[in-house]
């Protein structure tokens, strides 16, 4: 009988001692403005971001802005898919990979006719990172970014390249 006692015992122990912690599952959904940029350009950008675990999470970013000759244009949507680094779940370090469709004017000043709009629509992809910061109840977060990719179709006015930033406050669902 302490045969099968300790016996017993023992399967319990060791079966045990290999359970796995799950983290939290709550608040898988992240909304944010980008305050940064709307303090410096009056761009209104949102986020969104869902978190496939803890340390993966993919999203995206929809941004409007007033004026069409800004550095990105006037409208932009585009996804990301970012991996933390961080030891907290779902914070810290990150690094990203992005995709951006966005439009704009472009004024060219040509030498005989003066200053010229020229329309554009074209597609980015580029790398980012950043860090962000959770509150301990995980419901508040305060980011900041940034991120440099190549435009895959530019026009002949166009840059090549393009970059984002910003300073980022977000709510957890």
């Amino acid at each position: 009988m302490n045969k099968f006692i300790f016996t017993t015992l023992l399967i319990f122990a060791t079966t045990s001692s290999f359970a796995q912690a799950y983290y939290n599952d709550d608040n898988s959904h992240e909304v944010k403005l980008n305050i940064g940029q709307f303090l410096i350009t009056t761009t209104v950008e949102l986020g969104y971001e869902y978190y496939i675990n803890e340390d993966t999470s993919i999203g995206g970013t929809i941004y409007f802005d007033g004026k069409s000759t800004d550095y990105n244009g006037n409208f932009g949507i585009g996804p990301n898919l970012r991996a933390y680094f961080g030891f907290e779940p779902k914070s810290g370090l990150f690094a990203e990979v992005f995709g951006l469709y966005y439009t704009g004017d472009d004024d060219v000043d040509t030498q005989n006719i003066g200053t010229r709009n020229y329309d554009y629509s074209t597609i980015a992809l580029g790398l980012g990172g950043g860090y962000k910061w959770a509150t301990r109840s995980q419901k508040f977060t305060i980011e900041l970014n940034g991120g440099f990719g190549r435009n895959i179709n530019p026009e002949d006015f166009q840059d090549d390249f393009m970059f984002r930033a910003g300073l980022s406050l977000g709510f957890r669902f």
